[in-house]
């Protein structure tokens, strides 16, 4: 995944879908160069979390956003028969391949949703927030919750190898 700055002049659409691709590749940097152990690597025992974890989790927070509530699909979680995202954090028996397979898939069917929404005034209706939200939060939201993610993957990279940046 090819990390590009976000536009500083672009419309709104263009700019949400560049900083929402500039932080799904963030995560793929912070994953760059590491073994399967390396990336399983809890952060600080007991917690479970590691940058395949991260991985896992925001494959599941993809395919939640963009096809269920979005796309109105019912689907499995990934990792989870009890419905649980946390179960995605643990990633002790999962390797890269699988985890970037899963990842990368729910990104691009993502991507192919985002991009067949009419405007990002489309809105559809949030079963946990018991009301309805835009397409222009829920990508906000994912930025968010890549943002807050990858300062958790900075830290994780960092106590594994040295290796720092933004």
């Amino acid at each position: 995944m090819e990390r590009i700055d976000p536009p500083l002049t672009g419309r709104e659409r263009e700019t949400l879908r560049a900083y929402l691709d500039y932080h799904r590749a963030t995560l793929a940097w912070k994953c760059e160069g590491l073994d399967d152990e390396q990336l399983r690597r809890a952060s600080m025992p007991p917690s479970t979390l590691s940058l395949l974890g991260l991985v896992r989790h925001m494959a599941e927070v993809e395919r939640h956003w963009f096809r269920r509530v979005l796309s109105g699909e019912d689907l499995p979680h990934l990792w989870s028969d009890a419905h649980d995202f946390q179960a995605a954090y643990d990633a002790s028996g999962s390797g890269r391949a699988e985890a970037f397979a899963a990842w990368e898939a729910e990104v691009a069917h993502a991507r192919r949703i985002e991009a067949a929404a009419e405007s990002l005034d489309v809105t559809v209706y949030v079963p946990n927030w018991k009301q309805e939200a835009s397409l222009r939060l829920l990508m906000l939201h994912l930025i968010h919750e890549y943002a807050r993610h990858n300062g958790h993957a900075d830290l994780i990279r960092e106590a594994i190898d040295g290796v720092t940046g933004d």
